[in-house]
């Protein structure tokens, strides 16, 4: 059994006697931010995430009533998770597979006929380790013209993902990947070049 110390109180997250200048239990983001996301949930499990998967263009609709830019042809599938429509920008002919979080805080680009395979992981945020406030940071991803993240592949935040490139099955890039460049592993590290098309 764990030895607790008399000498300082035991609080509990969210009770009553809990700090309230306390860093953690701060939201990390605006109220205005919150209601908005709670609204595109509430829309997301009505108007999206059951409708049948050739309806594309009606998702592309109902992403777009949320500030979502995206260009023709885009084929978004049900499952998809966008956190922030307003943050995502799809040149023409994108694909984003059902199971992908798109977790975009900050700007998250995606070029023209690129694809973001099944389950694969868009992390536009994370925290600051070493404030004691653990605020999250947030910065965009851009992923190129023709590039490839594969399935269950993870692009970090701040990643650049160069035009063709491809992120292979879980692979984790925590850096800029290259123009025309296979990568694969945790860290991505280069496998070998794509052809150019």
């Amino acid at each position: 059994m764990p030895v607790v110390s008399s000498s300082v109180p035991l609080v509990m997250p969210g009770s009553a006697t809990t700090p309230s200048g306390d860093p953690y239990l701060m939201p990390s983001l605006s109220r205005g931010n919150r209601a908005a996301r709670a609204l595109w949930s509430l829309a997301h499990t009505l108007l999206v995430r059951y409708s049948p998967r050739p309806w594309h263009a009606w998702r592309a609709a109902v992403l777009r009533l949320f500030g979502a830019k995206l260009g023709p042809h885009c084929h978004i599938y049900p499952r998809a998770r966008i956190w922030a429509p307003w943050n995502l920008v799809c040149d023409d002919a994108v694909g984003i597979a059902d199971g992908v979080v798109v977790y975009n805080p900050a700007t998250i680009h995606l070029g023209s006929h690129c694809v973001v395979s099944q389950d694969a992981y868009l992390c536009g945020a994370t925290h600051d380790i070493d404030d004691p406030a653990f605020p999250m940071v947030s910065a965009p991803i851009t992923i190129g013209a023709y590039a490839w993240i594969c399935a269950r592949a993870v692009v970090c935040s701040g990643v650049n993902v160069g035009e063709g490139a491809v992120l292979g099955l879980a692979g984790v890039a925590t850096r800029d990947l290259e123009a025309w460049t296979v990568y694969g592993g945790v860290p991505a590290r280069v496998l070998r070049a794509r052809r150019r098309q």
